[in-house]
């Protein structure tokens, strides 16, 4: 999207958020609106496709924060903030353009050795394109980057899937990382808007937010996950299967002895990134079972008479003493 369509753009109507909303109010708000119109929810409905698109671009500019804040200077300039003036030199009458300029980017318009009436000799246009880097110059220029945000599965970005995504200059396919993290930006060389005069193509900024899991999570190269255990598997020693991202089941040795929190290694059954194959970090946790029959419980009982020299807390008290 170009910097010129954020005058006619309002981005915090489109999320319907206020423009003093947090980061999370914004995210909360694109993230509910991102799953009531994906197309796959609203197959044939171009008015809820288009909307989709409408969101993405207007959570791509406000979740940045360099955007945003360049989004509302440009919003107070076009709206009700300063405006530009017709009149004598320095705005006669009202704030002068040159005027808004110098508080909105720091420079000074009288100082840059222009007066305003040469800044009124400018077409609207022109006065823009100098704001956002085209100036005056007439040789080939890059054309402006396209901020966009999109929302993945769990499995799409931890084996790095091929995506369909609908930005307002079209869509686009890519690829994503293996393993990229929710809130990464991404930058896609030349799916922004057109150059002008010969110039190369500007870029998509994506933002990608991953859902969760029930099951695993990433860490790094790594893929991490709880494992429940039943208390004789714990104390006796047991081999039990365990799911994979991939869909099959892997064995683990669980020794005896096993406490809750004790981490088991399965090689190479994490991300298979350029940077190398991940292992698969199955964390036990011991599931204590909330009733128990009349046999189980005189088991337990004379299990806990036969273990009575055992004091699990033997060295809690002194630890917590030091």
């Amino acid at each position: 999207m170009s910097s010129q369509d954020w005058f006619t753009k309002d981005f915090y109507k489109t999320l319907g958020v206020s423009k003093d909303a947090s980061q999370d109010e914004v995210k909360k708000a694109y993230r509910k609106l991102a799953r009531d119109l994906h197309p796959d929810r609203n197959p044939g409905d171009s008015a809820s496709e288009q909307k989709f698109k409408e969101v993405g671009e207007a959570y791509g500019v406000l979740s940045d924060k360099e955007q945003r804040q360049q989004y509302d200077a440009v919003r107070a300039m076009g709206g009700g903030g300063p405006r530009f003036q017709a009149g004598g030199p320095g705005g006669q009458g009202g704030a002068g353009f040159e005027d808004a300029f110098s508080n909105m980017f720091g420079g000074g318009g009288r100082g840059a050795g222009g007066t305003g009436q040469q800044y009124r000799a400018q077409g609207f246009e022109d006065m823009l394109s100098n704001m956002f880097g085209g100036g005056f110059q007439r040789g080939p220029q890059k054309g402006t980057d396209v901020a966009a945000a999109t929302e993945v599965s769990f499995r799409q970005a931890a084996q790095g899937e091929t995506v369909s995504l609908r930005t307002s200059t079209g869509t686009i396919n890519t690829r994503l990382p293996v393993g990229v993290s929710s809130g990464k930006k991404i930058r896609i060389a030349g799916k922004g808007r057109p150059g002008t005069n010969g110039g190369p193509a500007g870029d998509l900024i994506l933002t990608v937010h991953v859902a969760k899991h029930p099951v695993f999570t990433m860490d790094g190269n790594n893929l991490r996950m709880s494992l429940p255990v039943t208390f004789d598997e714990a104390a006796l020693g047991a081999t039990v299967e365990v799911p994979t991202l991939e869909g099959d089941r892997v064995k683990v040795k669980v020794p005896s002895g096993t406490t809750s929190g004790t981490t088991l290694r399965v090689k190479g059954r994490g991300l298979q990134a350029k940077s190398g194959t991940g292992d698969l970090l199955v964390t036990v946790h011991v599931d204590v079972p909330r009733k128990l029959g009349r046999k189980a419980k005189e088991a337990l009982q004379a299990f806990a008479l036969a273990s009575s020299k055992h004091d699990p807390r033997s060295r809690l008290y002194d630890d917590a003493a030091k």
